[in-house]
């Protein structure tokens, strides 16, 4: 228990003139102040500083249990948050499908390139029948390569794109190819290799399917093929096409050597 300091007066007497004696009558009165502490009593007051600390203290708990249940709420609410995003998102990509699905059976969703164009799912044609790159015609798809390759190495790329390098089997389909190339060249030697080859018997030129040239349906240049080994040992046994600037008379093939880096044209069937 705490302690409380306590102030007592006692008086004291002397006598005048004797300072063995003192009477009533002769007495100087002397004062003096005496402190000692006793215990405080049961039921006294605290002192005021331990009630602010002991009030301050609880605060702090409060506070700090506040704090805690607050973060709790906000971690609660942002999972929940999420949780619905989620299911929203999840939802939509159902819909996204079910209405794509629905689309194509009905005839109005047009097709992706890689999907395949077969009736009945797909009315009115409306699914590209060539890929992308790919230029349609007469039934058949074009690439025309802006890589220069060998006339073997053009091959390979063609058929690594399921087709192979073009056989031209019409006036019409000379005519088409010879605007496209005519449109892509830079220059007079920036020609495009077709699929016509005499490498196994010199003379007897055979497409790339294994059928022989039509002399009725040849295109070539005045003085072509001619065969010029100046370049080449081996000769020219490929044929490449293209005139930048030349008269449009569909006249426009070249025979080079097989090893001349050129650009091509590869076709393939149309997607049925």
């Amino acid at each position: 228990m705490a302690e409380a300091e306590v102030l007592h007066n006692i008086k004291f007497t002397r006598a005048r003139g004797n300072t063995d004696v003192a009477t009533p009558s002769t007495d100087e009165h002397i004062y003096s102040n005496i402190s000692y502490s006793e215990t405080q009593r049961p039921g006294s007051k605290q002192p005021a500083a331990s009630n602010r600390r002991s009030g301050v203290t609880s605060e702090r708990v409060a506070l700090l249990v506040l704090s805690v249940l607050l973060a709790a709420a906000v971690t609660a609410l942002g999972v929940t948050l999420y949780e619905n995003t989620q299911t929203k998102k999840s939802l939509q990509k159902l819909e996204d499908v079910a209405k794509h699905i629905s689309g194509i059976l009905s005839g109005t969703e047009p097709c992706k390139v890689e999907q395949p164009c077969k009736p009945p799912l797909v009315r009115n044609e409306t699914c590209p029948r060539c890929e992308d790159g790919w230029e349609p015609h007469g039934g058949k798809c074009y690439f025309f390569s802006s890589v220069k390759l060998t006339w073997n190495e053009s091959r390979t790329q063609c058929k690594s794109m399921r087709g192979d390098l073009v056989v031209i089997n019409s006036r019409e389909e000379q005519r088409l190819l010879e605007s496209k190339v005519r449109e892509k060249m830079d220059n007079f030697e920036d020609m495009f290799w077709i699929g016509l080859t005499d490498s196994e018997n010199e003379g007897e030129w055979l497409w790339v399917d294994d059928t022989r040239l039509d002399p009725s349906l040849t295109f070539w240049r005045e003085g072509e093929p001619n065969n010029w080994n100046v370049e080449n040992p081996d000769g020219q046994d490929c044929v490449r096409m293209g005139e930048k600037d030349g008269p449009k008379n569909l006249k426009t093939w070249f025979d080079r050597s097989c090893e001349s880096p050129q650009k091509s044209i590869c076709e393939k069937p149309e997607k049925p």
